[in-house]
């Protein structure tokens, strides 16, 4: 069922666990992250980033992932990330989109407040959650950039909050996007003083090679939206690559339950560690 982010953060800080948020590029990526929820009977997140849409374009992978999320038997939200122009976030919105991220963490704070202001007064009109960034989680969605880690000030994530009342809240604790050149080195002490000092549901991407302790450890201390993307993309392709080399694949449709069984696989994992097994 179609539902909004906003809910699934309430019900994961009300459980103490985190939502997995997962990327998805085609059908397959689809058909096979809901696959690994209703077999575990756990609430998603799927989302696209602004900056895949040259090779997913909204037009059409919006009302697919939109109607995924209504025929499944789990509570599925539809979420586009990294939103970066209005133009792109209002899209997602008419499409049917429950929630929308306005990335403004490249921009002054001042700046970036008023943006999301007008994000939010946009997306209200259509009932749906819009989550922000503050601080700079490092690299970029699509690897094209090696933006540095710039981590949150958690005086900045209290005025963002009351400036802005956002329904979910990106950080930066040393998370990157892509692949970590070594595992990485959470700041947890900035991620405790902001859970300690705010209210808003805290979200961390750049969740590939993150450790699982590290994982349950921030589902503990207020991060209920977690983003997976490079991993999802990572194991589609090593499934594909090991059934060609297996002689798995003998046509065009044994290459596509290669990919939704790597999507399914990853998807399954991630919620295991989690701990959104059996919360629908």
């Amino acid at each position: 069922m179609l539902v909004n982010m906003k809910d699934l953060l309430l019900d994961a800080e009300q459980g103490n666990y985190a939502v997995g948020s997962f990327s998805v590029a085609n059908m397959e990526m689809v058909l096979g992250v809901i696959k690994a929820a209703e077999e575990l009977k756990a609430p998603i997140i799927l989302q696209i980033a602004e900056v895949r849409l040259k090779q997913s374009p909204l037009e059409l992978i919006g009302p697919l992932m939109v109607a995924a999320a209504k025929e499944a038997k789990v509570p599925v939200a539809v979420h586009f990330d990294h939103g970066k122009t209005f133009e792109k976030i209002s899209q997602a919105l008419d499409i049917g989109f429950t929630s929308v991220m306005f990335d403004g963490s490249h921009l002054p704070l001042d700046e970036n407040i008023a943006e999301t202001n007008r994000v939010i007064a946009k997306a209200r009109k259509y009932g749906a959650a819009v989550e922000a960034e503050i601080g700079c989680v490092g690299g970029s969605e699509d690897g094209s950039e090696d933006i540095a880690i710039n981590c949150t000030n958690p005086a900045d994530a209290v005025r963002f909050e009351n400036e802005t009342g956002v329904d979910a809240l990106a950080i930066a604790i040393g998370n990157a996007h892509g692949n970590y050149k070594s595992t990485p080195k959470l700041r947890f002490d900035i991620l405790e003083e902001v859970d300690r000092i705010t209210k808003t549901p805290l979200v961390l991407h750049g969740g590939t090679g993150i450790t699982p302790d590290d994982f349950v450890r921030c589902s503990k201390t207020g991060i209920k939206k977690i983003n997976i993307a490079t991993a999802t993309f990572d194991k589609v392709e090593q499934t594909v690559r090991s059934a060609y080399g297996n002689g798995a694949i003998s046509g065009y449709y044994d290459l596509q339950g290669a990919e939704v069984e790597g999507a399914y696989q990853n998807a399954k994992k991630h919620i295991l560690i989690f701990g959104t097994d059996n919360k629908a």
